[in-house]
């Protein structure tokens, strides 16, 4: 689990009221895969793998953690805790609820890694498939290509 010393410094300097459960959902998303990274972003820490970012500590100065995931729509595991229709999030009032919710966030982190891996092998695919009709350049092999003829019965100019 790598953990950031900007977001170490974040919390040294922010003193949110709800630090210890911050801290314990910050260790279980850092946790639950190698890919997860963190980092400060406008005033705020952010929770990313390569694929994308996957959620945010929103509201970090009101008591609780309000965890605002980024796409949290792409996920379609079964996860009781998560809210809202369009814009995703997860409340947890205090350090004991995050333990008791830690399969719960693990499990949304391994999807949302799941998917960007995913994303990540199907571009991979793409890029060593042939083309078909075509080639890198988007250039179709089936268009006539005007080449000037060199034919004896023509004299060149």
């Amino acid at each position: 689990m790598v953990k950031s010393a900007a977001v170490e410094r974040w919390f040294a300097s922010t003193k949110p009221p709800s630090e210890a459960a911050l801290r314990r959902v910050r260790e279980l998303i850092l946790g639950a895969d190698p890919s997860m990274r963190e980092r400060i972003q406008y005033g705020i820490t952010f929770s990313s793998t390569k694929s994308g970012d996957f959620a945010a500590f929103v509201r970090y100065s009101e008591s609780g953690v309000n965890l605002r995931l980024m796409r949290g729509r792409r996920l379609h595991g079964r996860y009781p805790h998560l809210e809202g229709a369009t814009v995703k999030r997860m409340r947890i009032a205090d350090e004991r609820e995050a333990s008791a919710r830690a399969a719960e966030l693990r499990s949304m982190v391994k999807e949302w890694c799941a998917l960007g891996d995913a994303a990540t092998a199907r571009a991979t695919k793409r890029a060593a498939a042939p083309m078909r009709g075509g080639s890198a350049l988007g250039i179709s092999s089936h268009r006539p290509v005007h080449k000037p003829s060199l034919s004896p019965r023509r004299p060149l100019r």
